[in-house]
């Protein structure tokens, strides 16, 4: 039914349980999903990880019979300078993000590109350096639990939450085994452009996660919580891009959206599994389709 590049992350079904929500996920034809780790956002794996804790998670993937693509997951803000005691606390959760990975069989971690702030702690400069250290670090550990290290390195709601600043940041990264991972909805908010973000990234893109979004105007800020074909992302546009490029990564439906009831969730994915696999087989659709 849906490619087989095309996965579901669990955060579009964040209301339901993880045992659940993979059951919802499993019942519409998914066969991969991307993990939600992200306190606030998706509790599908509690913050407070130990390895008994990570068992349990595991165990309730293995049960669900989805593969997983990534772990969706946080240690805090990496562009804030912690005392030996927090760094010891990051370095502890780290490993259990990357066990948990590792006990999934989840290709990656993915980390966030900063704090949930546009603003600094210290230099604009200093701080993306501080985050690419941090990430080159992690992906170091990484490869203690056969896994990868990836970074959404543009996010509307972090330090690097433009084209400039993921700019900077895939700047930092140069040489370095830490892949990119490209969301729709946070390129269209910041008012970027997907094409762009291949054209400028191609190489490092190792992951896609799907959305759809509008960009921020003179009087509000940009929505990233929009079902596919309901906002202004050029899905045809940019999956072509990816396609030229030579792109074999996989996508994920990471539906994290508050135009439909919780009710209309299943229905509304499996649409945009549709439409989304109809465009990764022939991208030169146009988004109308999803009309």
């Amino acid at each position: 039914m849906f490619h087989q590049r095309l996965g579901c992350s669990s955060i579009s079904f964040r209301h339901q349980d993880l045992a659940t929500a993979l059951h919802t996920i499993s019942g519409l034809g998914f066969e991969e999903i991307d993990l939600g780790a992200l306190p606030g956002v998706c509790d599908h794996v509690p913050y407070v990880l130990d390895a008994e804790a990570v068992e349990a998670v595991a165990a309730v993937v293995r049960e669900s019979g989805l593969r997983v693509r990534s772990v969706n997951g946080d240690v805090g803000d990496l562009n804030t300078t912690l005392d030996a005691d927090a760094r010891l606390e990051r370095e502890r959760h780290l490993e259990m993000l990357l066990s948990l990975a590792a006990k999934t069989g989840a290709k990656a971690l993915v980390l966030p590109c900063g704090a949930i702030d546009h603003e600094p702690v210290g230099s604009l400069e200093g701080d993306i350096e501080t985050v690419g250290a941090q990430l080159i670090h992690a992906s170091e550990r990484a490869k203690e639990f056969g896994v990868e290290l990836w970074t959404e390195s543009l996010h509307y709601f972090r330090l690097c939450w433009n084209t400039e600043r993921a700019q900077l940041l895939a700047d930092q990264l140069t040489g370095s085994n830490v892949g990119i991972v490209m969301d729709f909805s946070h390129i269209v908010a910041s008012g970027g452009n997907p094409v762009d973000f291949v054209e400028r990234f191609g190489d490092g893109i190792t992951h896609v996660h799907l959305r759809d979004a509008v960009p921020a105007t003179e009087t509000g800020p940009g929505n990233i919580n929009l079902s596919i074909g309901n906002g202004q992302a050029d899905f045809a546009a940019g999956l072509s891009a990816l396609r030229d490029i030579g792109y074999t990564g996989h996508f994920s439906l990471e539906l994290e959206t508050r135009d439909v009831t919780h009710d209309e969730r299943p229905a509304a994915t499996a649409k945009a599994g549709i439409f989304i696999t109809d465009l990764i087989q022939y991208p030169l659709h146009t988004i109308q389709g999803a009309s």
